[in-house]
């Protein structure tokens, strides 16, 4: 996937990462490391339908210590949670129409939240109604389709130190 860097939502990150994803207990240990280090702000999860966002998604929240299903938002927009004391907000833009829906639904009241950690899974449909990504995760299939390859861009050394440290030593 290309990013288009002329757009706002899009940042130079200081930091990348990138492994592969072979099956779903991979994709728990990469959520293990996010929930650890990366509490708050913003996350992008791009790739195509299939290619494990929510799956991810829901590793994350259940890291955090979320108990329970995850759904996935996508006929609601958003699905708020509650984890610790911790608002997280995980949004699925895949069905929105124009970006301006998000300002109708309220989106502002929910960015408003302090120190909470917000998913956009399909971020590029949210425009300039959603804030610049703190955490981009884009997530490809590959040829094949049975594995999948995750780069994380951030500028976040501390989170960056501990991918290389989990998964550059297996």
């Amino acid at each position: 996937m290309i990013f288009d860097l002329s757009h706002p939502v899009v940042s130079i990150m200081q930091y990348s990462f990138q492994l592969q994803l072979n099956n779903e207990n991979d994709t728990q240990a990469l959520a293990e490391v996010l929930a650890a280090h990366f509490k708050q702000g913003i996350v992008y999860l791009i790739g195509d339908l299939g290619a494990g966002k929510t799956t991810l998604s829901r590793y994350f929240l259940h890291s955090l210590g979320h108990q329970g299903a995850v759904k996935s938002p996508t006929y609601t927009l958003v699905e708020p949670y509650q984890i610790k004391g911790q608002d997280v907000f995980h949004f699925d833009l895949y069905r929105l129409s124009d970006p301006y829906e998000l300002e109708l639904m309220g989106i502002r009241d929910y960015l408003d939240t302090p120190n909470a950690l917000f998913l956009f899974e399909w971020p590029s449909k949210g425009g300039d109604e959603i804030p610049a990504a703190e955490l981009i995760i884009n997530i490809e299939k590959s040829a094949d389709e049975m594995t999948r390859i995750a780069t994380l861009s951030s500028n976040h050394a501390p989170l960056q130190h501990a991918l290389e440290t989990r998964f550059n030593h297996e």
